[in-house]
């Protein structure tokens, strides 16, 4: 092989000012374009995670429809005809607090939260899920459950955390007529005058408390001016549709379908007084 064909196999490519030019130019600007799309690529991944996360207003949206589902289920005729189990109540009415540990409720099979509450015995258990206790509304907000079904659902979410309660038997087929009928007895001999003046804090303990104390779900909290300035200004008929048909994850009346219309408009006054 020749001198001259030797040189001309190691010849440069760059034979002009252009190209060397050229050549500098595509050495910086690729690396950059290759870090910008690297760089959009990860934001967007976070961006998925970040949407996908189980405290969205969506997802804690989708814990609490429950509530509304059992205020529903309830008033309907397709209603079972017998008591339900410990584990059916759970899942329809206690899982909205208890399977998220929302408004500081104790976690279904949380053994050290548990604990304090399982040495108090049984029947104050029962006592606190009748009459409610702190954010928990009476019967977990199940106002249709009967004291058996309640029962049963205490003593279901106990024994996951560690107790050895029996679940109570169903009462003789007598018994239940007579115990069915007790609270249509009571409501028809209450006078009429009695909703003349209600305390709409009381339903608010026992009721709202559960969600607008806390602001879980994205509920105002009693006495924020700020988060309940826009609600004031739609005026107060608004407010009353909005808590007697549910909003967003607000199912009808807070959740408690026992409530009359007078009751939930005077909770409603109440806590529309704390933000004004």
């Amino acid at each position: 092989m020749s001198q001259n064909a030797h040189d001309a196999g190691h010849e440069s490519l760059i034979k002009t000012p252009k190209q060397l030019i050229i050549t500098v130019v595509l050495a910086f600007v690729v690396p950059i374009l290759l870090i910008v799309m690297i760089s959009q690529f990860v934001a967007n991944i976070r961006s998925v995670d970040m949407s996908s996360s189980a405290m969205t207003p969506n997802a804690v949206a989708k814990r609490l429809k429950p509530v509304a589902d059992v205020a529903f289920a309830e008033s309907g005729a397709s209603a079972p005809a017998g008591p339900r189990s410990g584990e059916d109540v759970y899942n329809s009415v206690c899982s909205a607090c208890h399977a998220s540990g929302a408004a500081g409720a104790p976690k279904l099979g949380d053994e050290g939260a548990w604990a304090a509450r399982l040495k108090q015995g049984e029947q104050a258990l029962l006592a606190s899920a009748l009459k409610g206790k702190g954010a928990m509304p009476p019967r977990g907000g199940g106002a249709n459950l009967s004291d058996l079904e309640v029962e049963r659902a205490m003593v279901y979410m106990a024994n996951k955390a560690g107790a050895k309660f029996n679940e109570p038997a169903a009462p003789a087929p007598e018994k239940a007529a007579v115990a069915a009928a007790a609270p249509e007895t009571a409501a028809a001999a209450a006078p009429a005058s009695a909703s003349d003046k209600i305390d709409g804090k009381k339903i608010y303990d026992t009721t709202c408390m559960a969600c607008h104390a806390t602001g879980v779900a994205g509920a105002p909290k009693a006495g924020d001016k700020a988060a309940w300035a826009p609600r004031l200004k739609t005026g107060m008929n608004a407010l009353y549709a909005n808590a007697l048909k549910g909003k967003g994850a607000m199912p009808p009346k807070g959740g408690n379908a026992a409530l009359a219309d007078a009751e939930v408009k005077a909770a409603v006054d109440y806590l529309a007084g704390l933000a004004k």
